[in-house]
Formats: C-alpha cells, structure tokens, sequence
C-alpha cells in the first residue's frame, strides 16, 4: 500500500511538472528526422554503374559494406563526388569514404550553423544539414583503435550547436574528447548527434516518442560500425540519451551500456532491456534528475532508476561528479571508471545486490532510508577505478 500510494504521488507530480511546462514547450515541440540521407532519390535514380546501388533506406548495413567491397576505386570515387551527403551517412559503406564525404557536403554547406565543422582534419562520420542538423564526430584513429565508445547525448543538442565552447566537457563533443583522452592510446570514441532530440524540459523530454525514433538510427549506426570491421563499441549515454539507448538495447551491438544522469530507460531492470551488454549505471549526489519522479503511465516518464539497487546495474562511482553535465570533467570518479570501461579494464565485477524480497506487499527499501543513500558510493572506491591509467592516458 505504501508503494501504491508513493507512485500515485509520483504520478501527480510528474504530471504537475509537464502540464506546468506544456505551455511554453509546446511551441518546440520536435518532429523527428526519420528516413534515408539527403540525396536519396537521386542515389536511387542513378544508373552510372550499371546496376541498381542499395537502397538507403532498406539495405542493411552488411550489404551496403558488401556493396562497397566490390567497387573498383574509380567506382567509389565517382560515388563520393556525385553522391557525398549518402555516402557520408550510410551506415556499412567505408569509415575513410565517409569521411571525405561529409568533408565534400560540409565544404558545400552555405550554413553559418556548420561552418566550423568544416575545418580541416575533423573526422566527420555523419552530417545532415535537415531541420536542426545532425553530426557525429571520431576522436582518435577508429581503423586502428581496439576498443570504440559512442557517446549519446541528451535534450538540447544538435548540428547547429555541437561547436558551442561554452558547455565543455557538459557538451557532446566535450564529452567525447574527454572521455578518449582518459581512456588512452588504443581507443576512439564517437560523438554520436544522430537523433533529433528535445528542446528545454517538457512533453518531448517526459516522453519516448523521440527516443524511440533515436533508438532505430543509433542501433543502425553502431551495425553501421561492425560491418566495416570496426570493434563492437562500449555505448555512454547521457540524460535523455539513455532513454534512447534503452529502447534500443535489445537490437544495439554494444559490450557495454554505460547510463549517467538517467531519467529511466522504459524498462523496469536489466533484464527488460534485453542486451547482453554489461549495463552501468551513475548519478552523482547533486544531479537535479534526482528530483524527476521514476514513474511511467500513460506515456508520461521514463520508469525505475537505473541506480536503484533493484534494477540490476552495475553501479559506478560518482561522489565528485558535480550537476547534470559534470561526469566527464577531468580529475571525476565518473571519468576515470568511464575510461576503464572505454578501455575494456573495467572488471566483470560481481552481479549487483539486489534487495532480498520482504513480506508481502512490503517495500524492499525502508521508508525511512535517508535520500543521500541512494546516491552515495564507498569512501573506499574500487581498484578498478583508483588504479593508475596506462602510460599516455590522462588523469
């Protein structure tokens, strides 16, 4: 009764908060960008190679690879010059092709949004000029990398403000920078911008409407990745970009799902996500989602926190990661057990403690459990994330 009577508090509150907000968030509402890249019907109509090439939209990632394995390299330059804004987004066709790619588009882009990302030497994997715009940038070598992470952000990112300075480590880019330069030599990392995704905190950001269309484009994108030869990555994800990583678990190839700052992820523990990647799970004392009720009803809200103990993640330490956007500034606890993981030293710790089952109708967890306790890691944090970093790699 008294977990009953919680979530219907839960449930008016989360309500409250969306109502309040739905007034001045509903102007930003967001439609998502779906579909195949820029140029498609004009790919699809090109016969200079004889036979029809694979469709954008349709063809999996490990037939475009096979596709683009059979080309002469005449073949995949004449591609690449008449078609760059396909070939730079299409999931399976050469790492080396998509970049030059996206060079070419962003070279002929005449929006002031995306100029910086024109500059040379960026390795630019994915660009869609559409609507807000679209991007996910390489940091590192990703051919000769041995271990890769993806980075998927939250609400309030895009193409156009991907270059923003004043953000930092808070910001996608930031975030990916870091995180390569604490895991070291022999790793890459990927800023993935690939989903359209809220603006502010309101319908968008309490609903899953956006992540689900998210979750297809990433779970493609990392596919994208294997067929190319490129290492299984370790997947970060951050804010509402766990909501995206959690409806796309299930058909994401990731070795691990890292989630900080979660608001939920549709699932009630780890198995529900249906991976076989190891799931972690970090919230430091002074994140504001805290404050966000975990519930799910009626499509509002995200469900259980995925630090609770009973929802079966892997917990990482996160006690001097400060605010929403803090777990990846240099010298966190959050950063260095990120890095382990991005550098696949992170042990396959223990399964995690989950709350042994009360009397019926009980909660697993006392009412009177004070609230710091659901946040708070050892004082003596594990070796794992206190052992020296490998010679190169940044504390």
């Amino acid at each position: 009764m008294r977990r009953y009577a919680r979530t219907v508090v839960a449930l008016a509150l989360a309500t409250s908060v969306v109502a309040g907000t739905a007034g001045w968030v509903s102007g930003d509402a967001q439609q998502a960008l779906t579909g195949p890249p820029p140029g498609s019907a004009q790919w699809r109509a090109d016969r200079a190679l004889g036979d029809r090439l694979p469709d954008p939209e349709r063809a999996t990632p490990g037939e475009v690879s096979a596709f683009f394995a059979g080309l002469t390299a005449d073949e995949r330059q004449l591609l690449l010059v008449t078609h760059p804004s396909v070939v730079g987004n299409l999931d399976g066709a050469p790492l080396e092709l998509r970049y030059r790619a996206n060079s070419l588009a962003l070279a002929a882009e005449d929006d002031p949004r995306y100029r910086s990302l024109a500059a040379p030497g960026r390795r630019i994997i994915a660009f869609d000029p559409r609507g807000r715009g679209q991007v996910a940038e390489v940091f590192g070598d990703l051919r000769t990398a041995d271990r890769v992470s993806v980075v998927v952000p939250g609400s309030d990112n895009d193409a156009g403000t991907y270059d923003r300075k004043v953000a930092g480590h808070g910001a996608p880019k930031g975030m990916a920078r870091t995180l390569h330069t604490a895991a070291g030599p022999g790793t890459a990392v990927i800023a993935w911008v690939g989903y359209t995704t809220p603006v502010g905190v309101g319908i968008d950001a309490a609903t899953g409407g956006l992540a689900e269309a998210g979750a297809g484009r990433l779970a493609r994108f990392a596919e994208g990745l294997t067929a190319d030869g490129l290492p299984v990555p370790a997947v970060f994800c951050h804010s509402y970009g766990s909501v995206v990583c959690g409806l796309a678990a299930h058909r994401l190839s990731a070795t691990d799902l890292v989630v900080l700052g979660s608001p939920g992820m549709r699932a009630d523990d780890v198995g529900g996500l249906r991976t076989s990647a190891r799931v972690w799970a970090a919230k430091d004392p002074t994140d504001w989602i805290d404050d966000v009720p975990n519930v799910r009803f009626a499509g509002l809200g995200h469900g259980t926190d995925p630090t609770d103990p009973a929802f079966g993640a892997r917990r990482v330490p996160a006690d001097k990661a400060r605010g929403h956007a803090g777990y990846f500034a240099p010298g966190t606890d959050s950063l260095r057990a990120f890095a382990a993981i991005a550098r696949g030293d992170a042990p396959d710790a223990e399964e995690p403690d989950v709350p042994e089952p009360g009397p019926a109708g009980a909660d697993p967890v006392p009412d009177t459990l004070p609230a710091w306790a659901a946040t708070r890691v050892p004082d003596t944090l594990p070796a794992w994330v206190t052992a020296p970093a490998p010679e190169g790699a940044a504390r």
